[in-house]
């Protein structure tokens, strides 16, 4: 433990921002790091608990009052070396993790938690600068060859740590970049695509193999996914040129709102609209590309992806831009006796609502109105909670002026082609079915093939993908050579 008093002496200290009539003029990161001398009082603040339940709020089990203590006694270079025992990619989940972690923090019963994200954040933007973030080449080679289908978050840790473990990996990846969710999911201002490029190198310099514009199976007719495949591999000859096969794509299945006039223009999912931006500022041209310039923009969702839809909508010069959610507008601040150590109900501001942004809550969407065969408006009714059911309120329709219209309220399911196309079975909300026990874990039921991410688990978070990976590689690990060192 550094300080032995931290926590009574020190108050948290918030990362800092560019001022938001700053930054919707440009899509960079906008966040102002901890310095140095920050991120040591930072990590004075933690108790050292006798039972850290950050480790545990933490889905990759971060091993986080150590890199806490380390970054207060100035030893940055076995505070990475803690940090990546068990997470690949710190800085991706150091800028876009919700920090569950922090809600479990034990400090947060009766204080505001360690700042342990912005710790994290700090950690390996010093281990880059400094040079002490290489490839990490095996040490021998097993012969054995492991593809993996998805280059997201999960695909990547998993390809990694399989890498260097010995295998040969091949990471398949439909779309024109590798990245998945990180590259066309994530907008720029949260996360800068030259990081993703950074970790490709190491892991290329560590023989890992990607291959673009590559998609397994086909997609089904309609299908509404990021997709700029040019080849198309039958997954029989995967299983016929590879040991082991490890599916890792997303759950891309949008969720839809079928109400009259979803037919009009101008309505699009989240995804079809936050990947182009991306796509323009990476230099791509787009024909006919979707813009919220002059527009008065509807959201309709009220969750991260929502947010980043508001955040995008501005940056691209919109007239006005409102989100709504189904749910009603949580308190300000959660019931910490009753919520911690876990994810608390609480109203979440993002940087995005900062820069301008109407929020509406308990609205739900009854009609989509539109002139000429675009949109013009929605129609809403409020809604409340009776008998553990929302029902509409009467007397409170209202019509909102709408240009643009994104559909931003998750995703329900992985493409189901792929899936199918391997003969895997799913389970009851269209995941590929497998479990994660010890032994046998992350295997479907078609032999060689394995199932990590959100292509099992659901929808999810960054850092639960990252963990996904990591256990599906020492699996895989595990079936192809009996045993492995990888750590679970």
């Amino acid at each position: 433990m550094g300080k032995i008093t931290g926590f009574m002496e020190f108050a948290r200290i918030e990362e800092g921002y560019q001022p938001p009539a700053e930054r919707v003029k440009h899509y960079r990161e906008f966040v102002i790091g901890l310095d140095e001398q920050q991120a040591k009082i930072q990590g004075a603040r933690c108790m050292d608990c006798g039972t850290p339940f950050c480790n545990n709020g933490c889905p990759v089990n971060n091993i986080i009052p150590d890199f806490n203590d380390l970054v207060y006694r100035g030893d940055w270079r076995n505070a990475i070396a803690v940090l990546h025992s068990t997470n690949n990619f710190p800085e991706f989940t150091g800028r876009i993790c919700p920090a569950p972690c922090e809600a479990a923090c034990t400090l947060n019963i009766n204080d505001d938690p360690v700042g342990i994200k912005s710790i994290e954040h700090a950690i390996i933007d010093r281990a880059w600068a400094e040079g002490w973030v290489v490839p990490q080449p095996p040490v021998a080679k097993t012969g054995k060859r492991v593809a993996v289908v998805g280059s997201g978050p999960a695909g990547l840790a998993a390809a990694q740590q399989l890498a260097r473990a010995g295998h040969d990996v091949t990471v398949f990846e439909k779309n024109d970049r590798v990245g998945g969710l990180l590259r066309y999911g994530i907008p720029d201002f949260k996360l800068e695509k030259w990081l993703i490029d950074r970790r490709l190198a190491q892991m290329q310099a560590e023989g890992v193999t990607f291959r673009t514009r590559t998609l397994v199976g086909a997609l089904p007719e309609g299908a509404k996914v990021t997709n700029d495949a040019r080849e198309t591999i039958e997954p029989r000859q995967l299983l016929a040129e590879f040991d082991a096969v490890l599916l890792c794509g997303g759950a891309e299945q949008p969720r839809d709102l079928p109400v009259p006039g979803r037919e009009l223009d101008g309505i699009h999912f989240a995804m079809e609209f936050l990947p182009q931006q991306n796509k323009l500022n990476a230099g791509d041209k787009l024909k006919k590309p979707i813009s919220a310039a002059g527009k008065h923009v509807i959201v309709i969702g009220g969750g991260d992806t929502g947010s980043d839809c508001v955040g995008t909508s501005n940056r691209q010069g919109a007239l006005s831009v409102t989100q709504f959610e189904l749910m009603p507008q949580p308190p300000a601040q959660e019931n910490k006796p009753l919520t911690w150590p876990y994810w608390p109900l609480k109203l979440r501001t993002s940087t995005s609502h900062e820069e301008g942004c109407q929020r509406e809550f308990a609205i739900a969407t009854q009609a989509f109105i539109g002139k000429g065969g675009k949109v013009s408006a929605v129609r809403t009714v409020h809604v409340e909670m009776k008998d553990g059911k929302l029902v509409e309120v009467p007397g409170t329709e209202k019509e909102y002026p709408a240009d643009l219209v994104l559909l931003a309220m998750g995703f329900v399911s992985p493409i189901g082609s792929v899936l199918d196309a391997f003969g895997v079975e799913k389970d009851v909300r269209g995941n590929a079915k497998a479990h994660t026990e010890a032994q046998g874990g992350y295997a479907t039921n078609v032999p060689k093939v394995f199932a990590a991410g959100d292509m099992r688990r659901g929808q999810s978070l960054v850092v639960w993908a990252i963990r996904e990976g990591r256990q599906a590689a020492r699996a895989v690990d595990e079936f192809l050579m009996g045993q492995s060192v990888l750590p679970r």
